[in-house]
């Protein structure tokens, strides 16, 4: 099948077909792109107007069709620009749950050549001021609880204005003053090179990074996903296997929005493919296994991409079997590597539904991979081949090309990778050379041009000169029954340099002793990797906003004298 593949991939992105991949110039870089790539965000928006009687956002008891998001967005944008004195070019930040209005003020924002600026909502006050600070939006658009975090604000931002959204704030226009506006989007032009929004990054280090992505970067993105969607099924069916996705005619799409809309998960991979597919988006107020098998049956879902944990607990959970999950097609995500042991579990537990995951980075403008059903199952350690739109190198520590096969630092190229960072021009520079993004993740490709991620560059544990990829750990430690989340990292140590530790959950009604992980894992990987420290826990590990396990915070927190 992977002939297969590679045939329909020079079908469909050859001379004339549907994505055809030429090179443009973009700031003095020859870059590849998706030839039909729509020119910037508002085109993308203001395409999905055929699916005007569509359901669109489904919050709650709240429901909205595309005619309704339509109108709602117009007068939005008209007051933006009208009242408000938004223009091209301006930044718009948005700072609320996953509710409605997120998506109705991003396209609002996009759709008149303004810069959406998104903030984690679980940032505190001094977080919200700093990158309001940095980002300086003409705008606020926000709910209650952050616009609280915020009252009596400094100087630096009072000039801001503000909206308030499901709340009544002092000195704020409300949500409703914008929406009631006349539905006449205003007409503008839009440079596809300019940016389409700005997501900070994690700031593992430091402060936050504001990433700028442009809409040539978005639009690129999204035909990368679409591009994946359309080769897979092709591929298999010529090389004679089960259709994917297996049941027959799927329904109309329904996505399941399980992670924040202020990340480029969710945004970019999730929000912006399904609007163009005219899907229905279902927000969640926060995520909760049951709940979300409650909206698949409800709501027929086809489609959930969350970070990997969420799939494993949804799966898991006690009460799966009571749920009707027959409309779901893919299950999966990104965010983090999915472990070998899930993807078959998702394979044979949910009958209908294929894995799938993507690799990507804020960086990239979303995807940089994808990998999902056969090609997933056959190769569960992979993230996939480079979507059409990238070149990629492997590159050494010293800098140059690594040989084929070994394993260095992905670097890649294309029209997806961001402008730079926003008041950084060093680590703009530190990141970005020649146009080529460093990821930051150790990789190797194989020879069918598949990417497995080995693991993070600065989360590999160095131990005593041996490097050990903790995703590798992970994985073996997954492989047991009795684990139900586990996250991997270096602890300090006076002779080695670094020793592995594991923070281990153990599944709920299940016994499982250190040792007996250890032996487990033995037959697994080799015993150097074997985790000296283990921490057994009954309580779930820490994340953060997007869903990851917060290994900084369990290095600080974890005391290798608790640890068996």
């Amino acid at each position: 099948m992977y002939a297969e593949l590679d045939q329909i991939t020079r079908q469909l992105t050859g001379s004339g077909g549907p994505f055809e991949i030429h090179r443009i110039d973009v700031g003095g870089q020859s870059l590849r792109a998706y030839k039909n790539a729509p020119a910037h965000m508002r085109q993308v928006w203001l395409a999905t107007q055929g699916f005007a009687e569509r359901e669109y956002l489904v919050y709650e008891s709240e429901r909205l069709t595309y005619a309704d998001a339509h109108r709602i967005v117009a007068s939005v944008a008209n007051a933006l620009v009208h009242r408000l004195g938004v223009r091209p070019g301006d930044r718009v930040a948005i700072a609320m749950r996953n509710y409605p209005e997120w998506v109705l003020a991003y396209w609002a924002t996009v759709s008149v050549g303004a810069t959406a600026v998104g903030m984690n909502a679980w940032w505190t006050r001094p977080e919200l001021i700093y990158a309001l600070e940095d980002s300086q939006p003409v705008v606020l658009i926000a709910d209650g609880e952050r616009l609280e975090r915020i009252a009596d604000p400094p100087p630096s931002i009072a000039a801001i204005k503000r909206v308030a959204v499901r709340s009544e704030s002092p000195g704020a226009l409300a949500w409703s003053e914008l929406a009631g506006a006349e539905p006449l989007l205003p007409d503008v032009d839009i440079d596809p090179d300019g940016d389409a929004c700005v997501f900070y990054t994690s700031g593992t280090t430091g402060k936050p990074k504001g990433a700028q992505l442009t809409h040539r970067g978005c639009t690129n993105n999204i035909m990368s996903m679409a591009f994946w969607n359309v080769a897979v099924p092709m591929a298999t069916q010529a090389a004679g296997r089960k259709p994917t996705p297996p049941g027959g005619a799927a329904p109309n799409p329904a996505f399941l929005v399980v992670t924040p809309l202020f990340h480029v998960t969710a945004c970019n991979c999730v929000m912006h493919g399904g609007t163009l597919s005219g899907a229905k988006l279902v927000l969640m107020y926060r995520w909760d296994a049951l709940r979300a098998l409650d909206l698949i049956q409800s709501e027929r879902i086809t489609t959930l991409s969350g970070v990997p944990v969420m799939s494993r607990e949804l799966i898991a959970h006690p009460r799966f079997d009571e749920f009707d999950t027959s409309s779901l097609k893919s299950l999966g995500g990104g965010g983090a590597a999915i472990q070998p042991d899930l993807v078959a579990k998702i394979d044979s537990r949910v009958q209908t539904a294929r894995p799938g995951t993507g690799y990507g980075m804020t960086e990239a403008c979303g995807v940089i991979t994808m990998n999902s059903a056969d090609f997933f199952v056959d190769k569960p350690h992979s993230a996939g081949p480079l979507l059409p739109s990238f070149e990629g190198r492997i590159v050494g520590a010293d800098g140059s090309d690594a040989p084929a096969g070994a394993a260095g630092e992905l670097w890649v190229r294309g029209a997806q990778v961001i402008r730079g960072y926003l008041n950084r021009p060093e680590a703009t520079a530190e990141t970005i050379t020649d146009g080529w993004l460093h990821t930051g993740d150790i990789a190797t490709i194989d020879e069918h041009g598949f990417v497995s991620i080995v693991d993070r560059a600065k989360d590999m544990v160095l131990r005593g000169g041996e490097n050990v990829y903790c995703a590798e750990v992970e994985a073996a430690l997954f492989d047991h029954p009795a684990v139900a989340e586990c996250s991997v990292f270096g602890v300090a140590d006076d002779r080695l340099g670094e020793e592995v530790g594991a923070a281990v959950v153990v599944a709920e009604g299940a016994h499982l002793g250190a040792e007996e992980l250890r032996a487990f894992a033995r037959e697994r990987i080799a015993a150097f990797k074997i985790p000296r420290y283990i921490w057994l826990r009954r309580e779930p590990l820490p994340r953060n906003a997007s869903g990851k396990f917060l290994k900084r915070e369990l290095r600080a927190t974890l005391d290798p004298a608790d640890a068996s």
